[in-house]
């Protein structure tokens, strides 16, 4: 008798139990995330991840069919089945995750990464012609400049000291204002102000009261707070100006007085070439003007390029132990643009000047994670200006803009090339959303 009180107590208390568990349990808050697939007057249908379908009452009547949904309820919810007796306590949507339209082989951590949604968006509005333009960077000519920019969307212009002589400050400001208010995308303004031997604005005393001073003078004269005052002093200068990409410094490492590459350089072994390099790049952070790391992969001994092929026959070993060094450097400071050399660098590529060696570009992007803008030396320099489509060539080696005098011969290569397919609308694409990144990055845009 003792037994069976014993075992109806304990089925009791047991019953007890799994009362109030179970009344816990449906009384505390739940959550079910599940996409609406019909709605009617009273009733939404969803269907969860595991493709149970519900049929609830919501709340809310502003949902959407093929909205994601995350419902807070108290009770027991049953798969199809109306009126479930459940206490709906919120009712939110899920935003859907962004999905990027830029194509997965363009998206990388690079320099300009943060304004790729924004460059993708200007570049799919732009027209071929306007794509084509913007690769190219045409040496100034005051007559022509309205139909380069008309017809031709040229992306920017290089000055030399002719396009600036005898102007005072006012004049060369409305210059460049008034190019671009000749077209729809702002313009890379470029100049070579080296300081010393290159000195293509500070030639003219209207500008300057002192032509600027070489790399070596500076150094030797005041070490690296020289070097990085002068580069403030030349910012501030090419920006009241309207200029705001400078083609330099020139971090070539020579120490041999007979190399053509001398007088423009530091005159120092790597080691400050590299310092040098990192000083300019990242003093010129703080200032508006682009500087452009040049003559990638190193000059060294060459000949000039400006007239005639010129061939390096230095190890590779030379190359990656004493060139490359400042171009790291300055790559690592934030270096926004690297000029490729037209020297045939025989122990990487004897058939191709480096403009044109995709080998060359290999090295830059892949082993040194440049991912900044790739500029030509200029085309027209005779070591490349009689090869046959030597724009196509220069593009599809992996340069992003292309240094031109002959525009017209430029834009109708490239185009030709496209309609042929020897360059793809992919590779266009790709090299005109990078130009457009950059613009966006230096607030032209």
């Amino acid at each position: 008798m003792k037994n069976k009180s014993f075992i109806i107590i304990l089925m009791i208390v047991v019953f007890v139990l799994v009362s109030s568990i179970y009344l816990e349990k449906i009384n505390s808050n739940r959550y079910i995330e599940a996409t609406i697939t019909a709605i009617n007057d009273k009733y939404t249908t969803l269907k969860d991840a595991n493709n149970n379908v519900y049929y609830l009452a919501l709340p809310n009547t502003d949902f959407h069919i093929g909205n994601q949904l995350k419902i807070q309820y108290k009770g027991s919810l049953q798969e199809k089945t109306y009126d479930a007796n459940i206490q709906i306590i919120n009712c939110e949507q899920i935003p859907k995750a962004y999905t990027s339209p830029i194509p997965k082989a363009w998206q990388d951590d690079g320099i300009f990464s943060d304004y790729y949604d924004d460059a993708y968006q200007k570049l799919e509005t732009l027209s071929l012609e306007e794509k084509i333009g913007q690769l190219l960077l045409v040496r100034y000519s005051e007559p022509d400049s309205h139909n380069m920019l008309n017809n031709y969307h040229i992306g920017g212009f290089v000055f030399y000291a002719k396009d600036i002589e005898n102007k005072n400050q006012e004049e060369v400001i409305q210059m460049i204002n008034n190019l671009n208010s000749d077209t729809t995308i702002p313009l890379l303004t470029a100049i070579d102000e080296e300081g010393g031997k290159v000195s293509r604005l500070s030639t003219n005393p209207n500008l300057v009261t002192e032509k600027f001073k070489s790399p070596s003078e500076l150094y030797n004269n005041g070490g690296f707070e020289a070097i990085k005052n002068d580069t403030l002093i030349k910012s501030e200068l090419l920006t009241k100006l309207g200029f705001n990409l400078n083609f330099a410094p020139v971090v070539d490492v020579s120490t041999d007085p007979n190399d053509y590459i001398y007088e423009r350089t530091l005159k120092e072994d790597y080691p400050l070439v590299a310092q040098y390099a990192q000083t300019v790049i990242e003093t010129s952070k703080d200032t508006n003007v682009s500087y452009t790391l040049k003559h990638f992969p190193g000059y060294g001994n060459s000949k000039d390029t400006h007239n005639n092929t010129a061939i390096n026959y230095e190890s590779y070993e030379t190359i990656q132990n004493t060139y490359l060094p400042p171009f790291i450097s300055g790559i690592n400071s934030g270096a926004e643009a690297v000029m490729i050399s037209h020297n045939i660098m025989n122990s990487i590529d004897n058939i191709n000047p480096a403009s044109l060696s995709a080998k060359i570009h290999t090295i830059l992007k892949d082993d040194l994670k440049f991912t900044g803008i790739t500029i030509t030396d200029d085309l027209a320099m005779g070591a490349v200006s009689k090869i046959l489509d030597v724009e196509t060539k220069a593009i599809l080696a992996g340069n992003d803009l292309l240094i031109t005098s002959d525009y017209k011969k430029s834009f109708d290569n490239i185009k030709k090339s496209i309609d042929n397919n020897t360059i793809s609308m992919e590779q266009l694409n790709h090299n005109v959303f990078k130009v457009l990144a950059w613009k966006y990055y230096k607030k032209l845009i």
